[in-house]
């Protein structure tokens, strides 16, 4: 057994992880070092597959902490991007993870510093993992087979960009329960046949089905549904890389419906048709819809739609003006600095987060570029009330008991007409619905005072979201 005073005269150490995803082996070995007082330049991580590195000779005989050992601090928001951190394919990873570790040890709130090159860089692998992810649950296409004893059997072929399959194998269990199918990658296989998930080696393209009967009916009903009118090419390659093109039945039709898309849009317009739609009629309908709106400016600039998210059937509705930069890069609302300072407020309020749906009444990012900077740009009036079309069907679908809008745009999407702060802040506004309308400032606009006027209208945005706490708690009595 290795000692500590070993360990404190400068021994270097190797850890081999079994597999490129054992977040818990990597935690587990990660808690001992620290305990041990071994920094992160004594300590090699190596992975299968990996090359090594100048301590890959190290001792593979972790030291072994005392009984008495601290404990070790760790913060939720780190454990969270850490288990996707692991899945990225980053060969220095584990190291990083280890890193901001030991230096939690000594700087508890580290992981809040968004300008700390440790901690943006594990946020850009977690967004990267949570990305791979979306794309697999997105243009993972099954093929069906029919095996020797006359079952159906489906199977796929997807390449990840990280080590996300066994991470997602819940996804496509739940999802495709009663199929036998299989999914092959580069990096794995997972086979389910109804009642056990096994794992298998790697795969090859060859490997997998590459078409069957059904896939003529899937391109007809993909091309009648195709929305010249709602075309956004950018978008549409931002979502849908090229490089899964290959892999997905539908691929070979979309230059030809791309080409002819601006002609259909012209008959469309003629006739009248854009007006004809009808509502969404789920929340998930929106969410794509609005991924391909461009009825307004914004939606052809290079962003990304951002939908609101909370539970369905939540009594309260927060709504904002638009995403920030932020937001957009994410995917989801209310995450950078005014999204930060709005979870502190609300959460001194007695309100959770997690209750309330959230949303913006603008659905894209206004900005006006400079450099490699994106600076915000307020949307304008028309702005506003051409994206109220996706504001009231998120309305109609959440029925919220209160909607709390933050600052006038917010406002001006769910009443369809500007309105003064000062003659409506901090009153309930009926709304046809029966729900009602409170409206107080925008975080950010706390964020742009210092001084006595910060204090002075934290004050007042403190007494609106009470106020707001307080008639919530008395409409759920």
């Amino acid at each position: 057994m290795t000692t500590m005073q070993n360990v404190r005269l400068g021994a270097y150490y190797a850890v081999h992880i079994p597999r490129p995803d054992d977040f818990a082996f990597w935690r587990e070995r990660a808690r001992m070092l620290v305990q041990c007082d071994v920094p992160p330049d004594r300590v090699a991580w190596t992975e299968p597959g990996s090359s090594g590195d100048l301590f890959a000779g190290g001792d593979t005989r972790l030291p072994v902490p005392d009984r008495d050992a601290r404990p070790i601090r760790a913060s939720k928001r780190f454990l969270s991007l850490a288990r996707n951190a692991v899945l990225h394919s980053d060969s220095e990873r584990f190291a990083l993870l280890y890193r901001l570790v030991w230096r939690q040890q000594t700087q508890p709130r580290i992981t809040e510093d968004k300008t700390d090159p440790d901690v943006r860089k594990l946020e850009e692998l977690d967004k990267n993992v949570r990305r791979d992810s979306h794309k697999m649950h997105a243009f993972v296409r099954f093929r069906q087979v029919k095996e020797q004893d006359g079952e159906e059997h489906y199977v796929a072929w997807f390449e990840p960009d990280h080590h996300i399959l066994r991470a997602n194998a819940g996804f496509f269990k739940r999802r495709f329960a009663n199929m036998r199918w299989s999914i092959l990658t580069p990096r794995g296989t997972l086979h389910w046949d109804g009642s056990t998930m096994r794992e298998g080696p790697p795969a090859q393209k060859g490997d997998a089905p590459q078409g069957d009967p059904a896939e003529d009916l899937w391109k007809t009903y993909y091309a009648s549904i195709f929305n010249p009118a709602r075309l956004k090419v950018g978008a549409m390659l931002s979502e849908m890389p090229k490089k899964y093109w290959k892999n997905l039945p539908e691929a070979s039709l979309i230059p030809d419906l791309i080409a002819g898309a601006q002609s259909r849009e012209a008959m469309m317009v003629a006739a009248g048709e854009r007006a004809a739609s009808d509502r969404p009629e789920t929340l998930e309908a929106i969410d794509r819809a609005i991924h391909q709106c461009r009825q307004c400016p914004i939606g052809g600039l290079d962003n990304q739609a951002v939908m609101g998210e909370g539970p369905a059937g939540a009594a309260l509705m927060i709504v904002g003006e638009q995403p920030g930069d932020q937001e957009d890069r994410a995917g989801r609302p209310f995450v950078g600095p005014a999204g930060q300072l709005l979870d502190r407020y609300i959460e001194q309020a007695g309100i959770e987060r997690r209750s309330a749906y959230v949303t913006n009444a603008v659905k894209h990012f206004k900005f006006v570029q400079r450099g490699k900077r994106r600076l915000h740009q307020s949307p304008t009036a028309k702005e506003i009330d051409t994206c109220r079309w996706w504001l009231e069907s998120e309305r109609a679908l959440v029925q919220p008991k209160i909607v709390l809008a933050l600052g006038a745009s917010a406002a001006r999407g769910i009443l369809g007409k500007t309105v003064s702060m000062a003659k409506v802040r901090g009153a309930p506004i009926p709304l046809e619905d029966g729900s009602e309308l409170w409206v107080t400032a925008h975080p950010a606009y706390l964020l742009r005072l210092d001084g006595a006027a910060h204090e002075e209208q934290a004050a007042l945005f403190a007494r609106d979201l009470a106020a707001v706490k307080k008639r919530l708690a008395g409409l759920e009595a």
